[in-house]
Protein backbone atom coordinates (compact mmCIF):
# COMPACT_ATOMS: atom_id res chain seq x y z
CA UNK A 1 0.00 0.00 0.00
CA UNK A 2 1.36 3.48 -1.02
CA UNK A 3 0.94 6.66 0.89
CA UNK A 4 0.88 9.67 -0.44
CA UNK A 5 2.40 12.68 1.45
CA UNK A 6 0.28 15.82 1.54
CA UNK A 7 0.76 18.47 -0.56
CA UNK A 8 1.34 21.79 1.18
CA UNK A 9 0.04 25.69 0.65
CA UNK A 10 1.61 28.46 3.15
CA UNK A 11 0.97 31.35 4.28
CA UNK A 12 2.71 34.03 6.30
CA UNK A 13 0.42 36.51 8.25
CA UNK A 14 1.61 39.33 10.04
CA UNK A 15 -2.04 38.98 11.89
CA UNK A 16 -3.87 36.07 11.62
CA UNK A 17 -7.31 38.43 11.52
CA UNK A 18 -5.58 39.63 8.33
CA UNK A 19 -7.05 35.99 6.95
CA UNK A 20 -10.53 37.03 7.58
CA UNK A 21 -13.17 39.19 5.97
CA UNK A 22 -12.71 42.90 8.52
CA UNK A 23 -16.61 43.40 8.17
CA UNK A 24 -17.86 39.96 9.52
CA UNK A 25 -19.71 40.53 12.59
CA UNK A 26 -19.48 36.74 13.09
CA UNK A 27 -17.06 35.34 16.64
CA UNK A 28 -13.66 34.75 15.17
CA UNK A 29 -14.44 30.75 14.26
CA UNK A 30 -17.66 31.50 12.19
CA UNK A 31 -16.23 34.36 10.23
CA UNK A 32 -15.91 33.96 6.51
CA UNK A 33 -12.54 34.14 5.24
CA UNK A 34 -10.68 37.60 3.32
CA UNK A 35 -11.54 36.90 -0.30
CA UNK A 36 -8.16 37.42 -1.21
CA UNK A 37 -7.47 34.77 1.51
CA UNK A 38 -9.66 32.70 -0.31
CA UNK A 39 -8.23 33.11 -3.75
CA UNK A 40 -4.70 32.50 -2.55
CA UNK A 41 -5.33 29.38 -0.93
CA UNK A 42 -8.17 28.02 -3.87
CA UNK A 43 -5.82 29.03 -6.57
CA UNK A 44 -2.82 26.68 -4.68
CA UNK A 45 -5.03 24.58 -3.82
CA UNK A 46 -6.33 24.12 -7.61
CA UNK A 47 -2.86 23.53 -8.55
CA UNK A 48 -2.17 20.09 -6.15
CA UNK A 49 -2.61 16.47 -7.08
CA UNK A 50 -6.41 15.76 -6.74
CA UNK A 51 -5.48 12.30 -5.00
CA UNK A 52 -3.15 13.64 -1.99
CA UNK A 53 -4.76 15.66 1.34
CA UNK A 54 -3.66 19.24 1.86
CA UNK A 55 -2.07 20.45 4.33
CA UNK A 56 -2.24 24.37 4.82
CA UNK A 57 0.94 25.83 7.26
CA UNK A 58 0.16 29.29 8.68
CA UNK A 59 3.51 30.93 9.74
CA UNK A 60 2.34 33.82 12.13
CA UNK A 61 4.44 35.79 14.99
CA UNK A 62 5.24 34.23 18.09
CA UNK A 63 2.84 36.52 20.18
CA UNK A 64 0.71 35.67 22.76
CA UNK A 65 -2.47 37.42 20.72
CA UNK A 66 -1.43 35.28 17.87
CA UNK A 67 -1.30 32.30 19.30
CA UNK A 68 -4.98 32.70 20.98
CA UNK A 69 -6.27 33.62 17.37
CA UNK A 70 -4.34 30.91 15.95
CA UNK A 71 -6.16 28.37 17.70
CA UNK A 72 -9.16 28.64 15.74
CA UNK A 73 -7.71 28.65 12.37
CA UNK A 74 -8.23 25.33 11.72
CA UNK A 75 -12.13 24.71 13.12
CA UNK A 76 -12.56 28.42 11.18
CA UNK A 77 -11.28 27.49 7.75
CA UNK A 78 -12.90 23.86 7.79
CA UNK A 79 -16.28 25.37 8.59
CA UNK A 80 -15.81 27.94 6.23
CA UNK A 81 -15.02 25.57 3.30
CA UNK A 82 -17.35 23.26 4.44
CA UNK A 83 -20.14 25.77 3.84
CA UNK A 84 -19.00 26.82 0.62
CA UNK A 85 -18.81 22.93 -0.29
CA UNK A 86 -22.13 22.93 0.44
CA UNK A 87 -23.35 26.37 -1.24
CA UNK A 88 -21.63 24.38 -4.59
CA UNK A 89 -23.74 21.73 -3.75
CA UNK A 90 -26.69 23.37 -3.61
CA UNK A 91 -25.84 25.14 -6.83
CA UNK A 92 -25.52 21.66 -8.74
CA UNK A 93 -28.82 20.46 -7.59
CA UNK A 94 -30.40 23.96 -8.64
CA UNK A 95 -28.44 23.61 -12.02
CA UNK A 96 -29.80 19.98 -12.65
CA UNK A 97 -32.95 21.13 -11.19
CA UNK A 98 -33.27 23.67 -14.28
CA UNK A 99 -31.34 21.50 -16.42
CA UNK A 100 -34.81 18.64 -16.27
CA UNK A 101 -37.34 21.15 -16.00
CA UNK A 102 -35.48 23.18 -19.54
CA UNK A 103 -35.33 19.33 -20.92
CA UNK A 104 -38.55 18.28 -20.20
CA UNK A 105 -40.05 21.39 -22.45
CA UNK A 106 -37.23 20.93 -24.87
CA UNK A 107 -38.01 17.52 -25.58
CA UNK A 108 -42.19 18.91 -26.23
CA UNK A 109 -41.10 21.81 -28.03
CA UNK A 110 -39.40 18.96 -30.53
CA UNK A 111 -41.97 16.27 -30.58
CA UNK A 112 -44.40 19.54 -31.75
CA UNK A 113 -41.86 20.29 -34.34
CA UNK A 114 -41.19 16.92 -35.50
CA UNK A 115 -44.78 16.56 -36.00
CA UNK A 116 -45.61 19.93 -37.66
CA UNK A 117 -42.43 19.27 -40.05
CA UNK A 118 -44.00 15.89 -40.87
CA UNK A 119 -46.92 17.41 -41.66
CA UNK A 120 -45.79 20.35 -43.36
CA UNK A 121 -43.68 17.99 -46.08
CA UNK A 122 -47.61 15.90 -46.05
CA UNK A 123 -49.64 18.66 -47.18
CA UNK A 124 -47.93 21.62 -48.85
CA UNK A 125 -46.93 21.44 -52.24
CA UNK A 126 -43.24 19.73 -53.35
CA UNK A 127 -41.09 22.80 -53.60
CA UNK A 128 -38.35 24.91 -51.94
CA UNK A 129 -40.95 26.77 -49.80
CA UNK A 130 -41.67 23.03 -48.36
CA UNK A 131 -38.33 22.01 -47.64
CA UNK A 132 -37.83 25.42 -45.89
CA UNK A 133 -40.57 24.73 -43.57
CA UNK A 134 -39.72 21.36 -42.97
CA UNK A 135 -36.26 22.16 -41.79
CA UNK A 136 -37.06 25.69 -40.32
CA UNK A 137 -39.29 23.06 -37.80
CA UNK A 138 -36.50 20.61 -37.03
CA UNK A 139 -33.96 23.22 -36.21
CA UNK A 140 -36.34 24.81 -34.10
CA UNK A 141 -36.80 21.12 -32.12
CA UNK A 142 -33.14 21.06 -31.60
CA UNK A 143 -31.95 24.58 -30.56
CA UNK A 144 -35.03 24.09 -27.88
CA UNK A 145 -32.54 21.28 -26.70
CA UNK A 146 -29.87 23.06 -26.63
CA UNK A 147 -29.49 24.90 -23.29
CA UNK A 148 -30.38 21.21 -21.46
CA UNK A 149 -28.15 19.83 -23.28
CA UNK A 150 -25.59 22.78 -23.00
CA UNK A 151 -26.77 21.78 -18.78
CA UNK A 152 -26.45 18.21 -19.01
CA UNK A 153 -22.73 18.10 -21.01
CA UNK A 154 -21.11 20.56 -19.76
CA UNK A 155 -21.98 23.23 -17.23
CA UNK A 156 -22.19 21.48 -14.46
CA UNK A 157 -18.49 19.79 -14.01
CA UNK A 158 -16.77 23.29 -13.45
CA UNK A 159 -19.57 23.16 -10.49
CA UNK A 160 -18.46 19.82 -9.12
CA UNK A 161 -15.32 20.28 -9.72
CA UNK A 162 -15.08 23.46 -7.18
CA UNK A 163 -17.23 21.49 -5.19
CA UNK A 164 -14.82 18.87 -5.03
CA UNK A 165 -12.15 21.18 -4.25
CA UNK A 166 -13.70 22.75 -1.02
CA UNK A 167 -14.47 19.47 0.14
CA UNK A 168 -10.67 18.53 0.31
CA UNK A 169 -9.98 22.15 1.37
CA UNK A 170 -12.69 21.57 4.90
CA UNK A 171 -10.50 18.56 5.65
CA UNK A 172 -7.34 20.06 4.96
CA UNK A 173 -4.57 19.87 7.99
CA UNK A 174 -3.83 22.97 9.26
CA UNK A 175 -0.29 23.41 10.21
CA UNK A 176 0.15 26.33 12.76
CA UNK A 177 3.76 27.85 12.57
CA UNK A 178 4.95 30.84 14.97
CA UNK A 179 7.75 32.99 13.88
CA UNK A 180 9.87 34.94 16.14
CA UNK A 181 7.98 38.99 15.62
CA UNK A 182 10.20 41.03 14.21
CA UNK A 183 12.24 43.54 16.79
CA UNK A 184 10.44 46.90 17.06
Amino acid sequence: MTTTTPDLIELRVDDIAQLFHTLDPFPFRERDLDKEAEEYIVDWARELDTDRAIRIAVHFPDTDVQRAAAGDFGAALGRYFAERTATKQRELKELFRIGRRTLAIGISILIVCLALAHLAGGYLIDSPFRRLVEESFLILGWVANWRPLEIFLYEWLPIARRRDLYRRLSTATVELKPYPPAAG
